[in-house]
Order: structure tokens, then C-alpha cells, then sequence
């Protein structure tokens, strides 16, 4: 019988805790060197996949993410995609939810896993949660079936769940398990076996990978609250440049129903401004016109954002600006799911 090829998987680290070591004399948190990666984790000698990695020369704390990292990202992997089967990103936790929203926007057809992970506790600390998250991150990438990947997306992996990327948001900073997803099912659990939930993981395509590397940045984003001044909306919305607003809205997408308001958003809207109403809750959908509160919006011509979380919502819009559509293809856009990031 014919021995099945080794899978192949490109470490890219970006940044974040858990490419951290202590310095035994001085306690230091500093980047360890990828290049002796399996000397820091040798559980991942033990695994029947081809291993490579990449680092930045510069780790970048992910409060610092930038839309022009995720492009740098974009480029890598589309110039090591033919090469690999699968990739895992190291990246900090605080930020890892945009970039795996912008990433699943960025790689249109994607065919690959593309696999974020992190960790709490640096890799050098005997109590981290990094070694786990890194060695099922690999595995998940690099598993096949009839030389088949068995994910297609990107997706972040943390404490024993596998989410699509673009459906999580970071809930926690003092746990391990830091992520929810909580308008989609995960897509895998690792105990001891990992067991994927098949019907929940975007099915494959057959047409080429498309990467996108233009961003756009230029959106605002008024959260609403209880007694939200006029003065404070109108500055947001008289912003110089601004192409987009975020609405955040409360429960199904309710506002206040105060005429300056609306005639505020209105004003917005005929300078050219896409609003894209999304709730501050963090469960649940924008549902407009449930209520009388939202009913107006709708009227208006502002766009439900449905179920997409504010991470989602910010880089989809992100990336729709960046592909220079007229405001009748972005409204449209923004309500079609191209990624799984949204229940249409």
C-alpha cells in the first residue's frame, strides 16, 4: 500500500504571549527563536507532519495589529500556498478576533486551514496554556482525509474549542478559555480525540484562491447609550472622510426615537455614509423593524448587520471599502454571507 504523503505546515509567528520565554536570571519575558521550536515543544517531534516556520523580525504586540499587518499576513500565505497544506498563526489574544475576521475577508476561496491560536500564559511558564493551543493548532491544520483538508477556513483554536475566526470575539482576559462564539457552534473540540462537527465547517471549493490586499480604514463607530448627546453624535458623524458608521445599537437594533437623532443619521446617509447597525449584545441579531425603535432605521436606509459580531462587522466593512464599490454594491454586500460571518 502506498504510504500517504506527510501534510505540511507553515508556522507564522506574529507576535503575542505565547512566543514568550522567562530569562532564568533576570525573569524577563522575551521572543523565543522559532528555529529551535521543537528544543521549546518537543511534543511536536512526535507529530507525522512536515513543520516550517516564519517569524517577524519584529514581534508585534497585538494591541498594535493594523490593517497593513493583516495584508502582510495575506501576501505570506498566499506566496507559501502551494507549498503547504495548512498554517497556523501565533498571534496575541487581544486583537486575534479582528484579524481572523479580516483574514477570512482577505482570502476569498480559501481551501486551506488557516488556523490563529495564542495563549494566557507564555510558552516558557509552567502553568501555559500555549503548548496545548499550538500542538492541537498544528494538528488541526495538518489533518487530511483522502489527502483532503478537513477545515477550509480560517478559524481561531484556544482552549480545546475550534471557532470560525470571524464569529468569535475575546470575552475573557484571566482564563484560558478566552473566546466565545456565541451565534455559531464550534466547529471541533479537542479531548481525546478531536471531534468535528462536519455540518457546522464551510464545505470546500474548487475555484482559486483570490487574495485581497486593499483595506480601508476610514469608518467611525457610535455606540449608543442612555442619554448620548447630540453634540457627541454629531461629531462622529460630521467626521472629515468617514465612509462607514458602525451603529451599536441596543438589543434586536433599537435607538432612541428622538428627531435630532434620526436627523442626524439621515443627514449621514445623504452625504453617502453606510450605517451598519449591529447590537451591543453579545448574543443574538439586529433584527430592524421588530420594534417601533428600530423600525425608523430601516426607513432610513440603514443596513442590518443581522448576527456578525463587531470584530466581523468593522473588517467586513473594511474590506468592502477596499474593493471601491459604489454604495448600492457595498448595502448589498454587507447583507450577503461571504464568509459564514453572518445567518442571512
Amino acid at each position: 500500500m502506498k504510504k500517504q504523503k506527510k501534510s505540511s505546515v507553515l508556522l507564522i509567528y506574529t507576535g503575542g504571549t505565547i512566543g514568550m520565554m522567562q530569562d532564568v536570571v533576570t525573569s524577563e519575558l522575551k521572543p523565543f527563536d522559532f528555529k529551535t521550536l521543537t528544543q521549546q515543544v518537543p511534543e511536536l517531534k512526535k507529530f507525522d507532519i512536515e513543520l516550517s516556520s516564519i517569524a517577524f523580525a519584529k514581534p508585534i504586540d497585538s494591541s498594535n495589529m493594523h490593517p497593513l499587518v493583516w495584508i502582510e499576513l495575506a501576501k505570506i500565505i498566499k506566496d507559501n500556498y502551494s507549498k503547504y497544506d495548512g498554517f497556523v498563526i501565533l498571534h496575541g489574544s487581544d486583537t486575534m478576533s479582528f484579524t481572523a475576521s479580516a483574514l477570512s475577508f482577505m482570502l476569498e476561496n480559501l481551501n486551506k486551514p488557516v488556523i490563529l491560536t495564542g495563549s494566557q500564559l507564555p510558552i516558557g511558564i509552567i502553568r501555559t496554556d500555549g503548548k496545548e493551543n499550538l500542538i492541537t493548532a498544528i494538528e488541526i491544520a495538518g489533518s487530511q482525509v483522502k489527502g483532503k483538508p478537513v477545515v477550509n477556513e480560517v478559524c481561531i483554536y484556544f482552549e480545546y474549542k475550534l471557532y470560525r475566526g470571524n464569529r468569535t470575539f475575546k470575552y475573557n482576559s484571566s482564563h484560558f478559555d478566552a473566546f466565545k462564539s456565541p451565534n455559531y457552534p464550534a466547529l471541533a473540540e479537542a479531548g481525546v480525540n478531536i471531534q468535528y462537527n462536519k455540518s457546522a465547517l464551510l464545505k470546500p471549493t474548487t475555484k482559486a484562491l483570490k487574495v485581497h490586499t486593499h483595506m480601508d480604514n476610514d469608518i467611525a463607530v457610535l455606540k449608543l447609550f442612555p442619554g448620548i448627546s447630540k453634540k457627541i453624535t454629531s461629531a462622529i458623524i460630521n467626521t472629515p472622510g468617514i465612509k462607514a458608521i458602525i451603529l451599536e445599537t441596543f438589543g434586536a437594533g433599537n435607538t432612541t426615537t428622538q428627531e435630532w437623532f434620526a436627523n442626524e443619521l439621515k443627514k449621514a446617509i445623504a452625504k453617502g455614509i453606510v450605517i451598519l447597525n449591529i447590537t451591543q449584545c453579545l448574543e443574538g441579531k439586529v433584527i430592524q423593524g421588530m420594534y417601533e425603535t428600530s423600525s425608523h432605521l430601516k426607513k432610513m436606509g440603514v443596513i442590518g448587520g443581522a448576527d456578525m459580531t463587531f470584530e466581523s462587522a468593522i473588517t467586513k466593512l473594511m474590506f468592502l471599502l477596499g474593493q471601491k464599490l459604489n454604495n448600492t454594491q457595498l448595502k448589498k454586500q454587507l447583507l450577503i454571507d461571504l464568509r459564514g460571518e453572518l445567518t442571512e
